[in-house]
């Protein structure tokens, strides 16, 4: 009953966000992977297949066959337009003009060609991109600025990862897609919680004690992070670390500041 009601109001949501925009639709990146299988699904459901294209934007070397595989085997199943774009001449040419060097600079070049893809037929078509972060993600700042970053609107941005799994047992998301061990697919071989060192069943946990405590967007000191590994029965120095992740992050959840000048004009 739970994840119907949820189910509901994201797919409620969805249908009175593109409508409000006289939007034709949307577009979603569709990796593979879970977030982007439970978004695509949630879209054909609020608006129907037929006004949901989805870009499956696979990386030669990097992104695995499985991926790729599943994506296609989603889309069909669930009636939706797809495109397959190979971001691999996009990220060369970049790299040739900017000389990148490997590392972040060289991976956030990516999410940001997709971006960039996914705008391209968004504005053409005039649709909307559907985002596909989850609020595990975006409370950690674990994605690219104006990457996967820059969409329109988040349908499970307010769901922890944890509960995205769940999401996506009531969906009916296959279980190859389910079972996945979450990856941004940056460079090969990249799994998520080995980046950031910590799982997402132990993110998820500080996280909901953080967001109850009401210190996400606040200064956390010593006797705070002790509260904080109470309630989610976390080690300290995960804590700790996850604490930084929020603090050095917040930049990514908020619009550029601007400086106030009307005073003196």
């Amino acid at each position: 009953m739970l994840w119907e009601k949820v189910v509901r109001r994201i797919t409620d949501f969805v249908s009175r966000y593109v409508s409000e925009a006289k939007a034709e639709g949307v577009v979603v990146g569709v990796s593979g992977g879970v977030d982007s299988a439970c978004v695509a699904k949630l879209c054909s459901l609020a608006l129907g297949s037929e006004r949901v294209l989805a870009l499956i934007m696979p990386e030669k070397g990097v992104t695995p066959g499985e991926d790729v595989e599943d994506a296609i085997a989603l889309c069909d199943d669930l009636g939706i337009e797809r495109k397959i774009i190979e971001i691999s001449p996009a990220v060369n040419a970049f790299c040739n003009m900017l000389g990148c060097a490997d590392g972040i600079p060289l991976a956030n070049i990516k999410p940001r060609v997709r971006m960039i893809c996914l705008y391209y037929y968004a504005n053409s078509m005039n649709r909307l991109v559907a985002g596909t972060g989850n609020k595990s993600e975006l409370l950690a700042g674990y994605f690219t600025k104006y990457g996967d970053g820059g969409v329109d609107f988040l349908p499970i941005g307010d769901l922890y990862k944890t509960e995205v799994f769940e999401l996506a047992e009531f969906l009916g998301i296959p279980e190859r897609i389910r079972k996945k061990k979450p990856s941004a697919r940056l460079w090969k071989g990249q799994i998520d919680e080995e980046e950031m060192g910590i799982s997402y069943a132990v993110l998820d946990s500080i996280l909901k004690a953080m967001e109850k405590l009401k210190l996400l967007d606040e200064e956390v000191g010593e006797k705070e992070i002790e509260k904080i590994a109470e309630i989610s029965g976390a080690k300290k120095k995960e804590v700790e670390m996850v604490v930084e992740m929020v603090r050095a992050n917040a930049h990514k959840r908020k619009l550029p500041p601007v400086v106030e000048l009307r005073d003196l004009l």
